[in-house]
């Protein structure tokens, strides 16, 4: 996959599907900032407080390059297209697609404890210049066990196996997709700051049988784990990557 310059957001984008890209890299002279919000709002009050954000940070809209929600539970594939069309109509309404592409890189996941109870909007992140530091900056998207351009049931790898040895395969699977993806972004694991894992399931034989050795630079900085499930139905296991300079929480 090729990367596309997003000409006004100050960023390349690696292309997803419709409701959103697979990886953002800030262009030279740019970094990628993160950002949580320390309370819940929904999503569409989020937007609006990214909006005003971007404004106050002198950053036009076209600056938002990546998004991650929280769902009061996972969504059957027709509800969560449901959910998608929305999103992306407000995103577009924004002027951020290029070329009819939807350029932000998207986590949305399922809390099992403490859900909220509408979809909420947990943390974004934005380009802005930097003379700091030349390093480069990536957001990976979130995945799951679905191959690129996929989102069916049929798809899922090791469909319905929860057992020890199927979620290893999952989670090898899922991997090897964020590895992927940030090679393609021009990361390297040494760039990591941030591993994010987001399923119900023990990690135990996962982080030993799976990822022990594919990590390689990343454990120093270790990795969260999300009790979460994945946002539609069936899906089991999920992980999101970045590399960042500037974490920020809004309160």
């Amino acid at each position: 996959m090729a990367l596309i310059d997003h000409p006004e957001g100050d960023y390349r984008f690696l292309p997803g599907i419709a409701p959103y890209s697979c990886g953002v890299v800030a262009r030279p002279g740019f970094e990628i900032v993160h950002c949580v919000f320390d309370h819940e709002l929904s999503y569409r009050e989020g937007l609006d407080r990214i909006s005003g954000t971007l404004r106050t940070a002198g950053r036009p809209l076209a600056a938002l390059c990546g998004i991650e929600l929280r769902s009061p539970a996972p969504f059957t594939f027709e509800g969560f297209a449901e959910l998608n069309r929305e999103y992306a109509a407000i995103l577009q309404s924004w002027g951020i697609f290029v070329d009819g592409a939807n350029p932000v890189a998207r986590t949305n996941v399922a809390p099992v404890y403490g859900a909220p109870h509408e979809v909420v909007l947990h943390g974004f992140s934005y380009t802005r210049p930097t003379k700091e530091h030349s390093r480069r900056t990536f957001v990976v998207a979130g995945g799951g066990e679905l191959p690129e351009g996929k989102l069916d049931a049929e798809s899922i790898i090791a469909r319905g196996d929860v057992s020890a040895e199927g979620l290893e395969r999952k989670a090898a699977f899922v991997l090897g997709l964020m590895h992927h993806r940030m090679r393609a972004l021009g990361g390297d694991w040494s760039l990591v700051t941030a591993v994010d894992v987001y399923t119900r399931h023990s990690l135990d034989g996962i982080i030993r049988n799976v990822f022990a050795e594919q990590l390689s630079g990343a454990w120093r900085k270790g990795l969260s784990w999300y009790v979460t499930d994945p946002p539609v139905r069936e899906i089991e296991f999920e992980m999101d990557l970045r590399g960042v300079v500037n974490e920020i929480v809004l309160t």
